[in-house]
């Protein structure tokens, strides 16, 4: 997959959620490559744009601490239950090299969780994790 049908897929699977959860489960994303020549940071979407490299790395300490617990392979992925604010709440790894950071900048993964509409939202970020996982993002 390249970086064009991996925004389309991502913004596709969010926009699924949203309507499941009546709300944006996540308000942020981006798609972070370990490594790359061009600073990291591939696309982002969001509401922080001119911040969110200045501060990206203290955002993302705990959910990093988190997917390093245990290897991941494509298309798995971690939650942070109590990341607030900027901090970010998920992490899908979509290539070998390049993850998908997700958050929402007013709720933690615990407080979605406790919504009753959180089950009907799922799916569709397990569907994504699947289209990573048969479909790579490469080429980075």
């Amino acid at each position: 997959m390249d970086v064009a049908t991996a925004r389309r897929e991502i913004t596709e699977a969010l926009d699924r959620m949203r309507v499941a959860y009546y709300r944006p489960v996540f308000d942020e994303w981006a798609i972070v490559v370990i490594g790359a020549k061009h600073g990291g940071i591939v696309a982002y979407h969001g509401m922080r744009a001119a911040e969110f490299v200045d501060h990206f790395q203290s955002d993302v300490a705990l959910l990093r601490a988190a997917l390093e617990r245990r290897p991941l392979g494509t298309g798995d992925f971690d939650f942070v239950a109590r990341a607030d604010g900027t901090q970010h709440d998920a992490g899908l790894k979509i290539g070998n090299t390049s993850y998908l950071v997700l958050n929402h900048t007013a709720k933690t993964m615990a407080e979605i969780r406790t919504d009753p509409r959180w089950p009907h939202a799922e799916p569709a970020f397990l569907a994504l994790a699947e289209r990573f996982r048969n479909d790579p993002l490469e080429g980075i």
